[in-house]
């Protein structure tokens, strides 16, 4: 049976995330915008319909807010309707089976919640938290009821949040993610608040707290990926020139086709597939192309790539082949990141793209060379198919004669 509560009321954007039909939602969001109201609503909302809900925060203190927000909406309630409620263990219970509760993550007290079972976990200021806690404790006590999870946090460098908010902005589907920086909070003290932070704290304190941007921990390659993003997708025009760049793989990483207008120096398409044939990759090359009407092709050519260049070429198609080698994947890289560092590259909004490019990092070998890739476990095929095109487009505009 369903307990009557009087629930604050959520702005229009703050609902249209609690409504939204995925069952893990990661909020990217600025200080002020109104996640722990937001998060309440939900909270409360679930434990008034009978549900289970646990809210963990990385200390009590970060909950002091919450809890605050509990005791006051719960006065309203008869008493016979509150079986139990206590402000020192932040624990409340309803007489038709809804139940909450509060964990910090600092004191090791979310380990309390191992054999637990939740309808709803909010995990409050999520990025500040610990990995394990998210994978190894909170997740496992979703499973038995099929239950949902809240994530909202300002950004703390690229961690496990930036990970699984990056996952939900290419999913939006069971998975999504939102992007919620200070200002869409309408409050005039708000407004005035964030426009006034900008001159009294660090250009990156105010990225990452205001605008809810994340920034780089150090080591990264490219700067300015932001930047140099597009408003929106360019359109086909006769009267430019386009390449293509195209990195190769067919099982666990992805072959990556990216489409540039060199008249432009402008992304204009890109796709992205994995666990098809060489034949069934090759016909969606052809098919991109045409689209495009590309006058160059450049195209990994090591092991696997040999074999497909060759292929295509017999089709007819301008395929060039680039044979990667350290140095020259060192040279094709360090291209790229001076056309981020000069902002003179447009792209393409496109979250593996973006989330690929911002991990991408370099390491210096004993012998005083630079390592370029992903971080382990990670992909960078995207950066790839993007530098080779963007390579391609240099050469393009400025050889008369292509030699590769």
């Amino acid at each position: 049976m369903a307990v009557s509560l009087a629930l604050p009321r959520l702005r229009p954007d703050q609902w249209a995330i609690i409504r939204h039909p995925a069952t893990t939602k990661f909020i990217c969001a600025g200080r002020r915008m109104g996640k722990t109201l937001m998060c309440s609503a939900a909270a409360l909302g679930t434990v008034a319909a009978g549900g289970s809900v646990a809210w963990v925060a990385p200390t009590y203190k970060n909950a002091a807010a919450f809890w605050r927000g509990v005791e006051r909406i719960t006065m309203q309630l008869d008493r016979r309707q509150i079986v139990v409620k206590s402000r020192a263990d932040k624990i409340l219970e309803l007489s038709n089976g809804g139940m909450l509760s509060v964990y910090s993550d600092a004191s090791g007290n979310s380990d309390g919640m191992r054999g637990e079972a939740f309808d709803l976990v909010i995990l409050d200021e999520a990025a500040r938290i610990r990995p394990e806690t998210y994978y190894d404790v909170v997740l496992p006590t979703l499973a038995d009821r099929g239950g949902s999870l809240i994530a909202p946090s300002t950004p703390k460098g690229k961690n496990w949040f930036y990970d699984e908010y990056m996952r939900g902005l290419a999913d939006m589907n069971e998975m999504a993610s939102f992007h919620a920086p200070t200002n869409v909070n309408p409050l005039p003290l708000i407004q005035k608040a964030f426009y006034a932070a900008k001159a009294r704290v660090s250009e990156r304190t105010y990225q990452e707290e205001w605008l809810a941007e994340f920034q780089d921990d150090g080591g990264t390659v490219f700067r300015n990926v932001r930047a140099c993003i597009l408003d929106s997708a360019p359109v086909y025009d006769p009267g430019h020139r386009y390449v293509m760049g195209v990195d190769w793989a067919q099982s666990y990483d992805y072959t990556v086709l990216v489409i540039f207008d060199a008249t432009t120096n402008q992304m204009v398409d890109i796709d992205r597939f994995n666990q098809i044939s060489w034949d069934v990759q090759r016909s969606r090359l052809k098919v991109m192309a045409d689209r495009w009407k590309v006058d160059m092709i450049l195209a990994e050519l090591n092991s696997i790539g040999g074999p497909n260049v060759e292929a295509l070429q017999r089709e007819g198609l301008p395929v060039q082949g680039f044979t990667t080698t350290s140095a020259s994947k060192a040279e094709l890289i360090q291209a790229l990141a001076l056309a981020f560092e000069q902002q003179a590259i447009g792209l393409l909004d496109y979250p593996p793209l973006i989330h690929e490019l911002n991990r991408f990092e370099m390491e210096r070998l004993a012998g005083g060379s630079w390592r370029y890739g992903a971080p382990q476990g990670s992909h960078d095929d995207t950066v790839i198919a993007l530098a080779l095109a963007w390579w391609a487009a240099l050469r393009y505009v400025y050889l008369p004669v292509m030699v590769w």
